[in-house]
């Protein structure tokens, strides 16, 4: 088991080190086949470990491979846990990026850096696998930060576009801030429990109830919250939570394939991954949890809103991404993680079809992205219109898809908790159900239906793309209507998760919703007597009002609202505030520090006051030397006299 386990990360790794540096020699054909070839291997190794874990029962894998350094009674080291919750996002993981590799063979077929493309994807494959199959926090770690780091190079892939570079660096920079709270609370479960163990960390959690520690003005603070909170401030950085979420959309700038892969299967939900890993720890903490819920409640809400007035194709379903995460975070608090985890699972199957369906609308298109100028695709691109429709019926939580078992799920279970911010987060949550169905059939309609908003030339060459895009997004399709109905009784409302995941007796929302359950029909079917559903139904209707009925009410409505627009527009204002307070900060920081620092103290104190001394000195010096023969004898008697005087004070 041990080389099955090592094999699944390693084989994208391999891979990736192959196209990248000998993809000149291997030439994009191979490259491609040898990256296609790691994922495939890693994802039907998965499959394999799913059926010996999940249906041949076998105990959880938790083994280390390789110590890496000791310190004391610290030891720092390399190992695999491969347990239920493991297997299924090995699965998720592998997956998608095997979908996401094919489909980029069509995509990037005439971009220069093809192989080196390739290359970036297998080996962000090989990072969150290394993540999620972590045993340690050193691992865990490593693999958080390596997602981080290829994200950086995937988004600003095209490195000659400026805006490409500028959104690479801001989200390596905000990721920076979330990561360093991340890595102070890894110095905090080390500090209170000795070890970078799981089991250690997990075992330990129970005695640190109670625990203080002394922070900001001598003010004593719960030990395990603040390691909670310094957790899930990474997860607010890599899983884009308000105010870290300023990244996500920027990241839109790399090429839709990775678009796909950061935001359905990778990097994004590693901080979901992460806060259902660390359950045992944040269950003790209502605090912690109580801040998970409202900051969750804060971004599913507010960034579903900016979704709805944005105008690039990409840029909508990236703020759709950023509202779902938030319901993902809303369970985690609502000590909901099972339900988290699976929304989890089912949004990579919808969300990715979204993004691969995306991307085929801009290839046809010629690359352009603005909905305003499209219209009327359906005849031309019908694939990728079916698939669309069940992508975004699936994202709104249309009764029956998978989409509307997770979310249905998560709204039920914050109906159910009694924690501090829950009454908000119950509101937040549903009310967002009205805003993704609204935004995200205002991107259906102005793109497939509709007059045709393109010039003749687009029209002449629109088609739809070939079949190594098409078979990903059908693919896709198949999960996003199925998987959520298949799985919903065995792995949120069942013991699928049992012995992975803690939650207190009296955290346990789901056994609320449980006791209403009786199987996904009957939850399907009792969908229509529920808020979220006709909430759903009426964000769906007023999009097919405002832009196929009556198009005008919504130039109406910016005429009279235009300030409530300009505020969505502006992203209420993270940006710029963002970029005056922190960048400019930054900037007049170091303007002080090379005016004080470089100019008066090193250029001007230390260089050129060194200069000047030597030729004060000198000029001394030279008005000494006059020619004068008693000059000289007068200066030596002088001398003379001085060392007596020294000489004699001394004795």
């Amino acid at each position: 088991m041990k080389l099955l386990y090592t094999l699944i990360p390693f084989a994208p790794l391999i891979a990736a080190i192959a196209a990248g540096l000998f993809g000149h020699k291997l030439g994009r054909v191979n490259s491609h086949r040898a990256t296609i070839a790691g994922v495939a291997v890693a994802f039907f190794l998965s499959v394999v470990a799913f059926f010996k874990v999940v249906v041949g029962g076998a105990e959880p894998f938790n083994e280390n491979l390789y110590t890496w350094m000791v310190s004391g009674n610290l030891r720092f080291e390399i190992g695999f846990l491969v347990d239920n919750l493991t297997v299924m996002m090995m699965l998720v993981v592998t997956f998608v990026s095997l979908m996401v590799h094919v489909y980029t063979i069509g995509y990037m077929e005439e971009d220069p850096g093809y192989s080196r493309f390739f290359s970036y994807i297998s080996l962000f494959t090989f990072a969150m696998l290394m993540l999620v199959m972590s045993n340690n926090f050193l691992q865990l770690f490593f693999g958080w930060e390596a997602v981080g780091l290829v994200s950086y190079l995937l988004i600003g892939f095209w490195y000659k576009k400026e805006t490409a570079v500028f959104a690479n660096m801001k989200a390596f920079l905000v990721n920076r801030i979330g990561d360093f709270g991340f890595l102070l609370g890894i110095a905090a479960v080390v500090l209170y429990t000795n070890s970078l163990a799981y089991e250690d960390a997990f075992a330990a959690a129970p005695s640190l109830v109670g625990q203080t520690m002394t922070l900001f003005g001598g003010a004593e603070w719960s030990a395990l919250s603040v390691m909670c909170i310094l957790l899930f401030v990474g997860a607010m950085g890599k899983s884009a939570q308000v105010p870290l979420h300023v990244w996500l959309p920027d990241s839109m700038e790399g090429p839709t394939p990775i678009s796909a892969l950061i935001h359905a299967a990778t990097m994004v939900t590693a901080g979901i991954f992460m806060v259902a890993r660390m359950s045992p720890l944040f269950e003790l903490s209502e605090t912690a949890l109580s801040f998970i819920l409202v900051i969750g409640a804060l971004t599913a809400f507010f960034m579903g809103l900016i979704g709805m007035v944005q105008n690039d194709i990409k840029r909508v379903v990236a703020y759709s991404t950023l509202s779902q995460l938030g319901y993902m975070t809303v369970a985690l608090g609502a000590s909901a993680y099972s339900a988290a985890v699976f929304h989890l699972m089912t949004h990579a199957f919808f969300k990715a079809l979204l993004f691969l369906a995306a991307g085929s609308v801009i290839m046809a298109m010629h690359h352009e992205q603005d909905i305003r100028k499209m219209g009327g695709l359906k005849k031309y691109m019908p694939v990728t219109y079916w698939t669309s429709l069940i992508g975004s019926l699936a994202l709104i939580g249309f009764p029956f898809l998978s989409g509307f078992y997770s979310k249905d799920l998560i709204i039920e279970a914050v109906h159910a908790s009694t924690l501090t911010g829950a009454g908000i987060a119950y509101w937040a949550v549903l009310l967002s159900v009205f805003v993704t169905a609204f935004y995200s059939f205002r991107l259906f309609f102005l793109v497939f239906h509709g007059e045709e908003r393109f010039d003749e030339h687009t029209r002449e060459h629109l088609h739809e793309p070939g079949n190594v895009v098409t078979w990903p997004l059908i693919a896709l399709a198949i999960p996003s209507v199925c998987i959520g109905g298949l799985t919903i009784s065995a792995m949120p409302l069942g013991d699928f998760f049992q012995g992975v995941i803690t939650v207190l007796p009296e955290h346990d929302t789901l056994a609320v919703v449980k006791e209403h359950f009786h199987g996904p029909l009957s939850f399907g079917l009792h969908a229509v007597q529920t808020i979220p559903f006709w909430l759903a139904m009426a964000g769906l209707v007023t999009a097919y009002v405002f832009y196929r009925v009556a198009p005008s009410i919504p130039a109406a409505l910016d005429k009279h609202l235009g300030f409530l627009r300009r505020i969505l527009d502006n992203k209420y204002g993270f940006d710029d505030f963002n970029q005056a307070f922190f960048a400019g900060g930054s900037v007049l920081l170091g303007r002080k520090l090379w005016k004080v620092g470089d100019q008066t103290l090193i250029d001007g104190a230390l260089v050129n006051g060194a200069a000047t001394g030597v030729g004060l000195i000198s000029q001394f010096a030279r008005g000494v030397q006059t020619g004068f023969l008693y000059h000289y004898a007068f200066a030596m008697i002088i001398g003379l006299l001085a060392l007596m005087t020294v000489f004699f004070f001394l004795i």
